[in-house]
Formats: structure tokens, C-alpha cells, sequence
């Protein structure tokens, strides 16, 4: 149900769309179940859009990165689900003209060249209240302790808090001990969907402003919080709407990253170069946020073009192994241009974005749009390379 939320609440991309209806169906197959992941249902619904506007740009005779600049969606715009978009969303045209050099290069030089655009929102939404703790502590030794409870899962999260009391408290890195304090009730709800550095760095922040106002005194825990409690669930919306008091413009989320990626192929048809814009509101450790766009642009092609995990016809997996499953190789990937865009989310300590989610949410339309100029052929099903792999996940279902 959740992933499917989050399917319909990102169909229409980033765009302004005046007319939308959406309606998403749950079926029980005999595949394997499905659960989160890099995109949660908005990387699936925003091939097809992005597919509509490759479709609807060839039949005008505009190109895939005007159709895309005529239609961003822009601040005071209501994007699909009625919410009205703040200054956040400036990032999405602002990724757009990052890409543009690397896209108009690979026109004028003939290439077949595709690009996508996405947004993926940050956080939960949808209602849930979203509330993160964390402890700033001063020992006797001059050591600094700074306690949070988030997982360390490849994100960074343990550089980023750092860097947050540095920034704060003046201190040098080398006074920090970063922990993950499982013994008391910080409390971060669910470590998924970009949250990490969002919230993390918001109650850490918190955390250190309370200790400067206490005198940053030894031995004292100075706990912060930061909380996201003003999105609208789907309850209270269908709620007010039988009541005959319908929210006209629900805030569905509280922050969205967005990201712009040009893809071009050889003469062979392999992608030899990702130009990736993503607009991560604040870039807290650049080196990190490079690092995440990049193992996303990987996850997003091999999503895209050869990656399949087919069921045979009692459920079982018919791939038992990662060189099966057509894992893009790292001799086999393409060059990757990293472009940081920062438009601050407002409200959003130091203008925080998310930046794990929306990193392979625009790669597929990108590679489709490239395949579709390199054999004149439009692809609607993934992955769009390894056929067998797709027939054998499509022959059961």
C-alpha cells in the first residue's frame, strides 16, 4: 500500500499538470513480494510519465529537454496530489539548465542522447509524524559526545552529525565522538527514505543550540529535536472530503529532492556517459553526496536495462545468484558527471534536501529516450536490454 501511495502521489512527476486522475491497484501474484527500495514506486510511475513527454516531444517537434522546460513545475504551482509547491521546487529547473551544455554537446555531435527528469519526495509524509532525537554531551576529558540513533547504512550519517557540531558549537573534529546510543529513547521512526540527513542533522542541530544556551556544562545531556508533523494524511483528506470540508491543498510532503540526468549512447548503443544534476537543497558533505549519485546512477542503469529477478511459475526465483541477476559490472560503467544544485528547501535546517532517494528516479526514461533515437524503437517494459530476463519475470504474472 505504502509503495503504491507513493506511485500515485509521484505520477505526474515534477511537473504542472492540470487534469489528473490516478488510481492504483494492488494485485496479489505468485511473484515474490515486494517491498522498499531506492525510489519506492515513484521510480515506476515516472518512466511512464517521462515516456509521455519523449512521445509527446517527437510528435511536436520540440526535444526531449524543452518539452520538460515547458512543463516543470515552478513555485506556487499545484502539483498532482493538490499540494502547492514552495521554493523548493526551484531545484527542478535549475537541474534542468545544469544539464542543458552536457545535452545540447551531445546533440551537435550527433549522438543519441535521452534525458529524464524526477522528483522523489524526502521523508515519510503522508501524515506520519516524524520526530528524530539526539544527545550533545560534554565529558570531563574535553571530549564531546554526540548520540544519535540513526543506522549506518553507507549514507554518511555519522559525518554529517559531526559536521553539525562543528558548525555549531565551534569545536574540532578530532574533540567528537559520534555514537549510536541504543540505550535510551532518542527515537528516529523509520531510517528510510532520505531522512538521515534531514532529520539527523535538524536534532542534532537542536541538540547543540540547547547546549549553548545551558552553558555547554560537563556532564549534562542536551537533547534536540527536530519534527515534521504538518503533512495530511490520506485518512484525514478522505475524511474531510465526506464531511463536505475537503482540504483543497494538502501538504502530502514536506520536502522533495529533484534530479535531471542526460544519458548518451555510442555507436554501439552502450551508455558511454551519465551527466547527473541532482538539487540536494544543501550539500552538507559534498564528497558523500557524489559518492550516493553515482552508486544510484549504477543501481538506475542496471535497473533500466538489465537487471530482472523473474519468478518461475510456483514463485520461485529462477536468478540464485548476483552474477544472474545481470548486476552492471564496475569495468562496464559508463563515466559519471556529478552536478550539486542547492536550492534550499525553506524551513529545512540549512536548506537540507534528501539526496539517496530521487538518485535513480529520472535514469530510466533517460535510457529509454536514448534507445529510442539510437533503433528508432520505444521501450515500455524493463529492463529494456536483457530481454530474457524480462520475458522470464513478465511469463507468470
Amino acid at each position: 500500500m505504502k509503495v503504491l501511495e507513493r506511485a500515485a502521489g509521484h505520477a505526474t512527476g515534477p511537473y504542472a499538470v492540470g487534469n489528473v486522475d490516478v488510481e492504483a491497484i494492488a494485485a496479489r501474484t505468485n511473484n515474490s513480494v515486494c517491498g522498499a527500495f531506492r525510489g519506492f514506486g515513484a521510480n515506476q510511475a515516472q518512466f511512464a510519465m517521462e515516456g509521455v513527454l519523449d512521445r509527446l516531444a517527437e510528435q511536436v517537434g520540440i526535444s526531449g529537454w524543452e518539452i520538460r522546460n515547458r512543463n516543470v513545475v515552478m513555485p506556487g504551482d499545484t502539483w498532482g496530489p493538490g499540494q502547492v509547491m514552495d521554493d523548493g521546487c526551484k531545484g527542478a529547473r535549475q537541474c534542468l539548465d545544469a544539464v542543458k551544455p552536457a545535452y545540447d554537446a551531445a546533440v551537435a555531435a550527433g549522438k543519441s542522447v535521452g534525458m529524464g527528469l524526477g522528483l522523489k519526495n524526502s521523508g515519510l509524509g503522508n501524515g506520519f509524524k516524524e520526530i528524530a532525537k539526539a544527545v550533545v554531551h560534554f565529558r570531563a576529558d574535553g571530549r564531546v559526545e554526540i548520540r544519535h540513533c540513526w543506522t549506518e547504512m553507507g549514507q554518511g550519517i555519522h559525518t554529517v552529525v559531526m559536521q553539525v557540531a562543528i558548525e555549531e558549537l565551534g569545536i574540532e573534529a578530532e574533540q567528537i565522538d559520534v555514537i549510536v546510543d541504543s540505550t535510551r529513547e532518542l527515537g528516529a521512526g523509520q531510517t528510510t527514505g532520505s531522512r538521515g540527513t534531514l532529520m539527523g542533522a535538524g536534532s542534532v542541530q537542536a541538540a547543540c543550540v540547547a547546549a549553548l544556551a545551558g552553558g555547554c556544562e560537563v556532564g549534562v545531556d542536551y537533547e534536540g529535536e527536530y519534527r515534521v508533523d504538518w503533512t495530511s494524511s490520506l485518512g484525514e483528506i478522505a475524511a474531510a472530503k465526506s464531511a463536505g470540508n475537503p482540504i483543497e491543498n494538502p501538504i502530502i510532503h514536506s520536502t522533495f529532492g529533484y534530479a535531471a540526468q542526460v544519458v548518451v549512447l555510442g555507436e554501439d548503443g552502450t551508455v558511454e556517459n551519465v551527466t547527473a544534476a541532482h538539487d540536494v537543497g544543501r550539500a552538507v558533505n559534498p564528497m558523500l553526496c557524489e559518492g550516493q549519485i553515482e552508486g544510484a546512477v549504477h543501481m538506475g542503469l542496471g535497473y533500466a536495462m538489465s537487471e530482472g529477478f523473474p519468478c518461475d511459475e510456483t514463485g520461485r526465483p529462477t536468478n540464485t545468484t548476483l552474477k544472474s541477476l545481470d548486476i552492471i559490472r564496475p569495468k562496464d560503467m559508463p563515466t559519471v558527471d556529478v552536478i550539486l544544485v542547492e536550492a534550499a528547501q525553506p524551513d529545512s535546517p540549512y536548506g537540507i534536501k534528501g539526496v539517496g532517494e530521487i538518485g535513480l528516479v529520472p535514469t530510466a526514461g533517460a535510457v529509454a529516450a536514448a534507445l529510442r533515437e539510437h533503433s528508432g524503437r520505444w521501450h515500455n517494459e524493463l529492463p529494456m536490454i536483457n530481454e530474457s530476463n524480462r520475458e522470464r519475470a513478465s511469463a507468470w504474472t
